[in-house]
């Protein structure tokens, strides 16, 4: 082989020597090296061994076949750039080796680096074009100098791609989070976004953030912090509220930010501060190697004030649907009193659908909000009169005529106001007595005539009714319950529904446990 004496020297002779291996534990660039011939490999690694690009060098892997490619492309998932040889076990097997990546694999972002000693093989032109391939190099002409320049902009284009791909996700998040009010986590969910979003613009890339930079987003209560969103060590103490789970040198920088309510910038790390308009703060915290430049300091800031406005909006936005929660189950337990019926029934029912709802596959905010309708099942019970509502023992034909009534007279109340809430729980008040083999009232409807959320409010209010004390019968025990449940599935409930509820069973019971009565049955 010929001797390797310069940038300017080709790189693939027969005489070029074979390089040492060096050690180095450092986060890489995964350069994956495929060719068949051993002394490519040797003289490529020599060739890139001092290669660096945003603080971190190149990890090298080798294929000897296009086989043996495949193989390490599936288990690394995460390699920036491929140097791809054209012939070896075929004449187009590095072609069939592109292919695969972008159809089988689709991986979109490898930057491929097709280099061939046979051009004739391959033409560079029909190549870039039909196979997605990013560079083409002739062996006999590439030089060092050349191979290092095609790396360090496919690492660059890479960390490009990588960077829009992840802003993406984090856009996706932040906006998936703006039609979620109803969802619990949403505010964490939101930071989540911001924060990944915020880490891609600065090209911080999230594997390296495990060793090199880690992220949070925190908002401080008293001398505590509730982690909203985290990533790299601080990514298992998200949503926790911590005191001393935090290094005490970050601890210590967090504090200096709220203590001069201002953003702090130093040379591996940074605080950006804002505070929201009922006067909760809020600190983001990104720490790491990678240096923060004057253009980054202006797009923090922008972020920070822009995501205050957004989580103010967000937090006003939850508290609001919190305050309607309360307000309808203040609402839908003052009917309930008034039939001196158990204080937490509306609650359990409402627990129940939700349980019910997820099992069978709502989305989480209509189960959420279908929930909260379901507290309202019993409106129509204002209008009956206390001599019914509370007789301690049966009623003669006439009573239960009036007593069926609540049905109807609660759809009447709830319906025609134009908002997704009360249509739903004009539906359940409406359908809650429907039975599935039409022996229900006040329509008799019958199957999937019944809406599906009268059919899984069905089984909520009749399981907590049969299961507490009420005026005229003390409560069931709960196996009895269970098995009413059971015996009942295609006659009064749907039995697709009673099945799921009975598959929630260890579910049910712990609602139960939460939500008890001064006075319950076993």
């Amino acid at each position: 082989m010929a001797e390797y004496a310069g940038d300017d020297e080709p790189l693939f002779d027969d005489d070029a020597p074979v390089p040492g291996a060096g050690v180095d534990d450092e986060p890489r660039w995964p350069l994956l090296i495929v060719d068949d011939e051993p002394e490519v490999h040797a003289v490529t690694k020599l060739a890139v061994a001092d290669l660096e690009f945003a603080g971190r060098r190149l990890e090298c892997l080798s294929a000897y076949s296009g086989r043996e490619a495949r193989e390490r492309l599936r288990e690394r998932r995460d390699v920036a750039v491929v140097l791809l040889d054209v012939v070896m076990e075929t004449d187009h097997e590095g072609l069939d080796v592109a292919q695969f990546i972008r159809r089988e694999l689709d991986n979109q972002l490898v930057r491929i680096i097709l280099r061939t000693g046979n051009p004739g093989q391959a033409p560079a032109l029909r190549v870039i074009r039909d196979y997605d391939i990013n560079d083409y190099k002739e062996k006999s002409e590439l030089t060092a100098e050349k191979l290092i320049s095609a790396v360090y902009t496919g690492l660059r284009s890479y960390r490009d791609l990588a960077a829009l791909e992840r802003n993406r996700r984090g856009l996706q998040t932040v906006l998936e989070v703006s039609g979620g009010i109803f969802s619990e986590r949403s505010m964490e969910r939101f930071a989540a976004g911001v924060l990944e979003q915020l880490t891609a613009l600065l090209y911080l890339d999230r594997d390296a953030l495990v060793l090199r930079t880690s992220a949070l987003a925190a908002q401080r209560q008293g001398q505590a912090f509730q982690v909203l969103a985290g990533t790299g060590r601080f990514e298992s103490i998200t949503g926790q509220i911590t005191t001393d789970t935090l290094h005490p040198t970050v601890r210590d920088r967090i504090h200096a930010g709220l203590d001069q309510r201002a953003n702090v910038y130093a040379e591996d790390y940074f605080t950006a501060y804002f505070r929201m308009p009922d006067g909760a703060e809020q600190i983001l915290y990104i720490s790491g190697t990678h240096p923060i430049t004057a253009p980054d300091r202006d797009l923090i800031e922008l972020f920070a004030r822009n995501v205050g406005i957004a989580g103010e909006n967000l937090r006003l936005t939850r508290e609001l649907e919190r305050s309607q929660r309360d307000l309808v189950f203040i609402l839908s337990e003052a009917i309930e009193k008034r039939s001196r019926e158990t204080g937490n029934h509306v609650r359990r029912v409402a627990e129940y659908v939700q349980l019910l709802a997820t099992a069978y596959g709502l989305p989480e905010q209509e189960a959420m909000m279908l929930s909260l309708a379901a507290s309202l099942h019993d409106t129509g019970k204002i209008a009956i009169p206390d001599s019914v509502l509370n007789k301690p023992g049966i009623h003669d034909d006439q009573e239960r005529a009036v007593m069926r009534t609540h049905a109807s007279v609660g759809a009447r109340i709830l319906d025609g106001y134009d908002q997704p809430l009360l249509d739903m729980a004009a539906i359940i008040a409406s359908q809650h007595h429907e039975h599935w083999d039409g022996s229900g009232y006040p329509a008799g409807l019958m199957g999937h005539d019944i809406h599906l959320y009268g059919r899984i409010c069905a089984i909520a209010d009749v399981f907590d009714a049969l299961g507490s004390d009420r005026c005229y019968k003390q409560a069931w025990e709960v196996d009895k319950v269970f098995d009413y449940i059971r015996d009942q599935s295609g006659k009064q409930f749907d039995p697709h529904l009673a099945e799921l509820f009975l598959d929630q069973k260890p579910n049910v019971m712990n609602i139960r446990a939460r939500y008890p009565d001064d006075f319950s049955g076993s």
